[in-house]
């Protein structure tokens, strides 16, 4: 078993920064594909960011140019850094990850998930 947990979250005004971090426990996750979800209120849940290995990346149309998905193998996390922040970019964040190490923006091709960070963005 995977458990993940996220941290990070936080009230920054549009156009701020955070770093989201998921630390993994329970199996070394650095062959896994890690993801990074999101859902607003009254929304489905959808994707945002995965990243396979150490550069294999893809990102959603909304969050491309602004988040940045790495990872620190040593520390079993990985991170999504989000810059120029918007207001439609708050969300409760979830961290997930997938024993497959295949790149998907699938949510039911992810394994484990966190319990999530909110992130709120304030105009």
């Amino acid at each position: 078993q995977v458990q993940l947990v996220e941290s990070g979250g936080g009230l920054v005004q549009a156009g701020g920064s955070l770093r989201l971090s998921c630390t993994a426990s329970g199996r070394i996750v650095s062959n896994y594909t890690m993801g990074w979800f999101r859902q607003a209120p009254g929304k489905e849940r959808e994707f945002v960011s995965a990243i396979r290995g150490r550069s294999g990346r893809t990102y959603a149309d909304s969050v491309k140019g602004r988040f940045t998905i790495s990872r620190d193998n040593a520390k079993n996390t990985v991170y999504l850094q989000m810059n120029s922040l918007k207001p439609e970019d708050t969300a409760h964040y979830y961290c997930a990850a997938d024993r497959t190490g295949l790149i998907t923006r699938r949510i039911y091709d992810y394994d484990y998930w966190g319990q999530g960070t909110q992130v709120t963005v304030s105009s």
